[in-house]
């Protein structure tokens, strides 16, 4: 075997030995009834920022200790190795808990804080579900109010906008969904509604774009004695889109609709006059 290799292979089996060691450590320990000395090796483990012991002898501490001396140390410690080892739902939970059950602990004000920063770190992409989003905005909301003078506040409001746009592009997408599947009166409540949630988007020109667009469907689809009406709206939309964005690489699509709108409604209104 080439020395490199060997030497790469010894220490493969030095790391393999030793998590092995340590799995077998922590396992005695969680049998075991010194109570004490599991506290003193769940410290260890955190230090040493080995956190999936530190996790495990912590949460079976948690039941033995629960308001003896060491109970709000071993919740902190806690919370914190889930934190640390991504466990970021159940470390929200834990860091809610903490600060309702220590409400005076010089650890309550980051406690509330990371519990909405675990929220946020839990916070899927925009394609997804955003329950946890919602909820992340509202814990740092609350933390905010609580707490306007913490040092955490640049943060909060990074991560508050970070979340805010997230929750706007779903929004967006699912609005234009309605548009892309041919749901034209749909699209046109949605994004009309999206505008007016979002009015500083930078989405808002193809917003009002696809209004149009939709709009115009919707009423050259309609009945005859609505039609007129779903066309007014269209030039009545299209005139905003015009005084707002001028230069708009859409303009000329949207003038073709306008045109075609204001010849339909010329034609119904030469049809009704005989």
């Amino acid at each position: 075997m080439h020395p490199m290799k060997k030497t790469s292979y010894l220490l493969y089996l030095i790391v393999i030995l030793s998590i092995l060691t340590s799995c077998s450590n922590t396992e005695k320990l969680l049998k075991s009834t010194d109570y004490e000395a599991k506290y003193n090796a769940a410290l260890k483990y955190y230090n040493e920022e080995r956190y999936s012991p530190a996790r495990q002898l912590f949460e079976n501490l948690m039941l033995y200790y629960r308001g003896n001396e060491h109970a709000e140390d071993i919740a902190w410690y806690y919370a914190q190795s889930l934190l640390k080892s991504t466990y970021y739902y159940t470390a929200a939970y834990q860091f809610k808990t903490f600060s309702k059950r220590y409400p005076y602990s010089n650890r309550a004000e980051d406690a509330v804080f990371l519990s909405a920063y675990c929220k946020y770190m839990d916070s899927p992409s925009y394609t997804h579900d955003q329950t946890t989003t919602k909820e992340a905005i509202t814990e740092l909301e609350q933390f905010a109010d609580r707490y306007p003078q913490s040092t955490h506040i640049p943060e909060v409001n990074a991560y508050l906008d970070e979340l805010r746009n997230k929750l706007m592009q779903k929004d967006y997408e699912i609005a234009y969904g309605y548009y892309n599947t041919e749901s034209y009166r749909a699209a046109v409540v949605a994004l009309t509604n999206f505008i007016s949630e979002y009015p500083e988007s930078p989405h808002r020109e193809e917003a009002m774009y696809y209004i149009i667009k939709a709009g115009y469907q919707y009423a050259i689809n309609s009945r005859e004695d609505k039609m007129k009406e779903r066309l007014q709206q269209v030039i009545n939309n299209f005139d905003k889109f015009a005084t707002t964005f001028k230069n708009s690489k859409h303009m000329s699509d949207c003038q073709t609709i306008y045109n075609n709108s204001k010849a339909m409604l010329l034609k119904l209104d030469t049809q009704n006059s005989n």
